[in-house]
């Protein structure tokens, strides 16, 4: 699916989102990610919906509707996540809802820290980036593995 969605969404790499940032004061940085992942550590000033409720999120006269984010279908958004995959898939739908200035951050907030760019926790606090490489490292578990494939 995200290979699919990648070829209908642009993509921006970190050092393009600060040029971003500084050119365009009135973008809007969604946060795709769970609440628990978004409280750790955020790009300041982004917004957290998660990616699961993000349709609603998007329409007037649902419980998780957010307001800014219904009216930002004509304003410049970059989709952030951990890796760049549910950023791809949630600008896609966004697209497909009438989103007509979405892009994706290639490489994620993974990538965000390692161009030392600056994470902030819930209370403002600036992350420090060695921390914040532990908490984005994969943690997949033996359980979660493909098994082997006899032969």
């Amino acid at each position: 699916m995200v290979r699919n969605c990648l070829a209908e969404v642009r993509e921006i790499m970190p050092w393009n989102l600060v040029d971003r940032m500084q050119e365009n004061p009135g973008l809007l940085i969604l946060d795709v990610r769970e609440p628990a992942e978004f409280e750790a550590m955020h790009i300041g000033g982004s917004i957290n919906v998660p990616r699961g409720v993000l349709e609603s999120a998007c329409e007037w006269d649902y419980e998780d509707t957010v307001a800014e984010l219904v009216l930002s279908r004509e304003r410049e958004v970059v989709v952030v996540c951990r890796s760049g995959r549910r950023s791809a898939l949630a600008a896609f739908t966004m697209q497909q809802l009438g989103y007509l200035n979405v892009v994706s951050l290639k490489t994620g907030l993974r990538g965000w820290n390692d161009y030392e760019e600056p994470l902030e926790n819930s209370v403002g606090e600036t992350v420090d980036p060695d921390e914040a490489d532990h908490f984005f490292l994969a943690k997949v578990r033996p359980d979660q593995r493909a098994p082997a494939r006899k032969e």
